[in-house]
């Protein structure tokens, strides 16, 4: 039999990053925890975790993180089906861990977590990642579900198109006359401030290699907020793509001027998660999507690009 503290342990240290956190979250000593874990590798007869800043699973311990989650999911679903398993205190409240891209979280996909989060026995673990980054945390195990740039589904998982997020590269008018007076090509991007919102955040790269069709380095201040680059480009501080519905307002009424009209970037997002016979997962799966048809462009939607 498997040792269930030892897997919830080992899945606390990948979620969390560290041994201390995961400490924490399992309120028990991080000497705990490492015991825990070295008892499971010497039972395994290898590496679970790599030690690092944070911590990551081996392959074979991606493999543990994943079948104790999928546990929880079931063992949460049995009680819903046999009342008589319920603790006293009500149903067993579940994690469920999620990665998110930071735009979508901020436009169209929250209320559709807020909406599941308060109506189902779960507890969302939502982690912030960069849409071309959030299938890793999959491949991990360090989430059961995620919203992707990447259409080819991770190992054990489903993969469902969500629609295109609309950007627009955008500014102030102020920032627009003082950087682009001449005119925005490859030697105006190399001198104006742009934004963006970490080192993974390749969307200002995408736009201008298309618009000007080499590469160009830019200027960057990093701004890890999705608010904040609206905030920063209406003070003028540099220029961005921002989510189209985010500022649609603010180019309505000129505070905020699209660098070149027309050119717009479509980012097409997917719902990736694991394939386990979970009512929860399933549930989430289904507002997820509903959310995405109603926000995002579809394949329909005839202008496209």
């Amino acid at each position: 039999m498997l040792d269930y503290a030892a897997l919830a342990a080992l899945a606390a240290v990948v979620r969390e990053g560290s041994f201390e956190r995961a400490a924490r979250a399992l309120h028990v000593t991080p000497s705990a925890i490492s015991q825990r874990i070295r008892l499971l590798e010497e039972r395994m007869g290898s590496a679970l975790v790599v030690r690092g800043q944070p911590c990551s699973a081996t392959e074979t311990g991606r493999r543990l993180c994943q079948h104790v989650d999928h546990v929880r999911l079931l063992e949460q679903q049995l009680q819903a089906a046999v009342p008589a398993l319920r603790p006293d205190e009500g149903p067993t409240r579940v994690p469920l861990p999620i990665a998110v891209n930071a735009d979508s979280l901020a436009t169209w996909a929250a209320p559709a977590l807020a909406a599941f989060g308060a109506s189902q026995p779960a507890l969302l673990q939502v982690v912030i990642d960069d849409q071309d980054h959030t299938a890793e945390r999959l491949r991990s195990g360090a989430v059961l579900a995620a919203i992707t740039g990447t259409a080819r589904p991770a190992a054990g998982c489903n993969s469902r198109p969500l629609g295109n997020m609309r950007y627009r590269a955008a500014a102030s008018p102020a920032f627009v006359r003082q950087h682009f007076a001449s005119g925005i090509g490859p030697a105006s991007l190399a001198h104006a401030p742009s934004l963006v919102f970490d080192t993974k955040d390749e969307l200002q790269d995408r736009w201008v290699h298309r618009l000007c069709h080499r590469h160009v380095e830019l200027p960057r201040h990093r701004l890890p907020s999705t608010q904040a680059f609206v905030t920063a480009s209406l003070a003028g501080m540099g220029w961005g793509l921002h989510p189209e519905s985010l500022i649609a307002s603010h180019l309505g009424d000129g505070t905020l001027v699209e660098l070149v009209a027309g050119t717009p970037l479509d980012l097409p997002l997917h719902w990736q998660h694991a394939r386990a016979a979970s009512g929860l997962l399933d549930g989430l799966t289904s507002m997820v999507l509903v959310a995405a048809r109603g926000a995002l462009r579809q394949d329909s939607d005839t202008d496209a690009r």
